[in-house]
């Protein structure tokens, strides 16, 4: 509804501003758009002059009714009614809805959390079988809160709320995991009670073998004692035997 209006001869009719419609059956009968900032008339236009829709614009054949400020505000609308929940608190403002061109059925209405004419504010769908009553001015839901409705749009400070609280969630998840991991790392020794005492006390004591091989600390540069007794017997036995000595 909050489209740009613009006709056949290519005329700038501005700004959608309120929706002409029949509140009892939620259907759009037409609605009215704001030419000028300095006129206190207004453009009226009906339903069946829709030519097409797109993301900014509205396309209507045919010249709209010019009507006073002061009629307009007695047209029956639910734009920028306030929306009740289960206790009768206000937890938001229609203001938008989504319709069917061809018949006016408004299918679903657009909530605001805030003023619905500040930029990059989100959006609720708020669907025709979750409302309880309405009047002029409000409609009652059985809702607790905005988050029990479908979000449509996120506006900046929505989305950082939420990229927050997941961030939040993942922290606590990832903390949570790590605790269980070092709880049951410290529960847990990395050897087995049962086996390192048996394995201490059968442990081998090699401290008298030292010249064998099997030893550790064995060097057979410097635990060589055999071979050099058997290489001073044999000096000495070639001394003896040399006829010229």
């Amino acid at each position: 509804m909050r489209h740009r209006v613009l006709c056949d001869q290519g005329i700038d009719h501005g700004i959608g501003i309120k929706g002409w419609m029949h509140p009892p059956v939620h259907r759009l009968l037409g609605w009215i758009s704001k030419p000028s900032s300095f006129k206190l008339s207004r453009h009226v236009w009906k339903l069946n002059q829709i030519r097409g829709i797109n993301s900014e614009n509205i396309f209507v054949k045919g010249n709209p009714a010019e009507v006073d400020l002061s009629l307009i505000n007695k047209l029956p609308t639910l734009i920028n009614s306030y929306l009740l929940d289960r206790t009768g608190e206000r937890i938001g403002l229609i203001a938008d809805f989504i319709f069917k061109p061809s018949t006016g059925q408004i299918i679903n209405y657009l909530v605001s959390r805030s003023d619905p004419r500040i930029p990059g504010t989100s959006r609720w769908r708020l669907s025709i079988e979750q409302i309880l009553e309405q009047d002029t001015g409000f409609i009652s839901t059985n809702l607790k809160s905005l988050n029990d409705l479908p979000l449509v749009k996120t506006s900046m400070r929505q989305e950082l709320i939420n990229k927050s609280f997941k961030f939040r969630q993942q922290f606590q998840e990832i903390s949570e995991l790590a605790s269980d991991r070092l709880e049951g790392w410290l529960e847990e020794p990395p050897w087995d009670k049962s086996d390192s005492l048996e394995e201490l006390i059968h442990y081998p004591d090699n401290s008298e073998n030292e010249d064998s091989p099997e030893y550790s600390g064995y060097n057979p540069l410097t635990n060589n004692k055999g071979r050099n007794k058997k290489l001073d017997y044999r000096s000495r036995r070639t001394e003896e035997e040399d006829p010229w000595v």
